[in-house]
């Protein structure tokens, strides 16, 4: 099982107990206006959802890890690594991503997580190409992707949504990894 600490975040597997504090970050429509064609999850999708999340991590060697907060033990969200199957005109490929409650927005979470994922897809599982996707205009997210060192490489559709999205990318042999 893995686990990565940063100095605020625990990054580890899920649990049970972690299917109600993301399902009422999957309720935000705040949250989820990025997420595909904007509509929120209920309990039951969350549910499913973490469950694929889990099952990736069995057939990959990677997967989105809860994020815990380390003072507090509170579920943020998630952050981790995962296979982008809904966009296949970039396969192969592993795509970075993260989603946190409104409430840990504006505090570089999601970039400490992020990094932490980006670095142990590079130096634990040796993947030479990240990517990750964002819809034209969550210039929240793209901000963070700019902070690990990523470029944007391509602009296209989503496919199941038809929203205009922006894929970044770091390659292995550009990597700087940084200080611990």
């Amino acid at each position: 099982m893995v686990t990565l600490e940063t100095p605020r975040l625990i990054l580890r597997r899920w649990r049970e107990e972690d299917i109600a504090p993301m399902a009422a970050v999957h309720a935000d429509p705040v949250v989820m206006r990025w997420i595909r064609d904007g509509g929120v999850r209920d309990e039951e999708q969350t549910r499913r959802g973490v469950r694929a999340w889990e099952s990736e991590w069995e057939s990959e060697g990677f997967g989105l890890f809860a994020v815990e907060i380390r003072s507090t033990g509170e579920l943020a969200g998630f952050t981790g690594l995962s296979v982008p199957r809904f966009l296949p005109e970039v396969l192969p490929a592993v795509e970075v991503g993260w989603r946190l409650g409104r409430s840990h927005w504006g505090q570089g979470l999601a970039t400490e997580a992020a990094t932490a994922a980006v670095r142990f897809g590079f130096e634990e599982r040796g993947l030479e190409r990240i990517v990750s996707i964002a819809q034209v205009g969550n210039d929240a997210s793209e901000r963070v992707m700019t902070k690990l060192g990523m470029r944007p490489v391509r602009e296209t559709v989503h496919p199941t949504c038809g929203r205009r999205v922006r894929v970044f990318e770091l390659r292995s042999d550009r990597y700087v990894a940084p200080p611990r």
